[in-house]
Formats: structure tokens, C-alpha cells, sequence
């Protein structure tokens, strides 16, 4: 009887390690395919007419979204820009609307009348974004210290958004900064390839309109 039992344990020892084995192998295949990602981005900078930009300390982490259905992604981004402007020609002065149809916010513009730097992220679903089209998304003035947020950016497949992130209204010469830090996109609705990259735009108004954009470096979303 004790031979017998024996017997049955050592039979069930290597099926009892393949099932053990069987388990850590998956779940370090599960960690492996939840780990979040870390993309540290180059600094950029862009000289326009009478503002200089620049962006620093940009990066990026990518999760997948805690949906886990496959058409979801989270990426929270942090970064610090900085526009010095020297051709705002009196405190406060006004000009026209510059977006499409004379509304703000579209076609990458911003301005409402005043001048302005915005800052966001260009999100596309399996496009080749070297060729940015799209409308800007919601934006926030972050004139204290830095801030996060969470934003739900939906994309079908082979479209492109503007996602605003920050801005400022700049109503005098000088030098204006917007830092963001661990602000949320949540992907949603894109079942493919998503890519995305940092835009400032800032836009002078009055009797002479100029407007310069800094773009930073493409990167995955997964």
C-alpha cells in the first residue's frame, strides 16, 4: 500500500513542476505584456518671427489601457515650454479670430483675440502623422505651477487629432511658460498601430499676425 502511494507521488512530481512552471511562464508573459514603457523625447526649438520656443524635459510612459480590449492605450506625457516673445506691440491688444470659420481652436490655432501659446500632442491611428491635419481638442490654462490631467482622446483608424494640453494668453513681451507633468491621453477606438507627437503653436495677434509651431520627435503609443 505505502509502495503504491509512493508510486502515485512520484508519477504526479513532474506533472505538479510542468504545471508550476506552466503558471510562472504565464505570468511573467502578463507582466511582460502590461509593463509600461518609457520614452524620453529630445529637447526642440523653433526661432519664428519676433518668438523664440522651446521644449524641455519631455516624456513620454505608455501602458495599455485597463480596458484591455485592445483598442485602448494610456500615455501620460510631462514637459516644460517656453516661448520669449519681443514683438507684442501694446499690453492686451486684441485681433481678429484666426481659426477656421472664424471660431477658435481649429486647424492648430488657438487664439480668441489675444495672443497665445498652446501646447498639446498630435494623435494618430495608423497614419503617417509627418502629415498633420486635424482640429485642436480641449485645452486648460495652466498659468500656476505645473499640473496633470486626464484626457479621452477616441480615434478611428486613419484619423488624427489635436489634443490641447495647456496654453497661456500673452499680452505683453516676455517670456511665458507652460510645464505639464504626468497628464493623461487615454486612446480609445483605435484597433491598429497609434503614434503621436508634442505641437506648440503660438500665435501672435494685431496689425501683423505671425504664427510658429514646434513640433517634437514622433513616438509610439503601441
Amino acid at each position: 500500500m505505502n509502495s503504491t502511494n509512493s508510486a502515485l507521488r512520484c508519477a504526479a512530481r513532474p506533472f505538479g513542476v510542468a504545471a508550476a512552471t506552466a503558471v510562472a511562464i504565464g505570468l511573467l508573459s502578463a507582466g511582460a505584456a502590461n509593463a509600461d514603457t518609457f520614452v524620453k523625447l529630445p529637447d526642440g526649438h523653433m526661432v519664428g518671427d519676433g518668438v523664440t520656443i522651446t521644449r524641455t524635459g519631455e516624456g513620454a510612459l505608455v501602458s495599455p489601457s485597463l480596458a484591455a480590449n485592445g483598442a485602448g492605450r494610456v500615455v501620460w506625457v510631462s514637459g516644460i515650454v517656453t516661448a520669449d516673445v519681443t514683438t507684442i506691440q501694446g499690453e492686451g491688444e486684441a485681433g481678429p479670430w484666426n481659426g477656421a470659420d472664424n471660431s477658435p481652436g481649429t486647424n492648430n490655432s488657438s487664439t480668441h483675440g489675444v495672443s497665445r501659446i498652446s501646447t498639446g500632442y498630435v494623435v494618430g491611428c495608423q497614419v503617417d502623422i509627418n502629415g498633420l491635419g486635424g482640429s485642436m481638442g480641449m485645452s486648460m490654462d495652466l498659468d500656476g505651477p505645473s499640473m496633470s490631467s486626464s484626457l479621452s482622446v477616441p480615434l478611428a483608424a486613419g484619423e488624427v487629432k489635436f489634443v490641447g494640453v495647456g496654453g497661456k494668453d500673452i499680452k505683453k513681451n516676455g517670456t511665458y511658460s507652460v510645464q505639464y507633468r504626468d497628464t493623461q491621453l487615454e486612446i480609445q477606438n483605435c484597433g491598429g498601430y497609434a503614434q503621436a507627437r508634442a505641437y506648440t503653436v503660438v500665435e501672435i495677434v494685431g496689425n501683423d499676425y505671425s504664427k510658429t509651431t514646434l513640433y517634437g520627435q514622433p513616438f509610439s503609443i503601441g
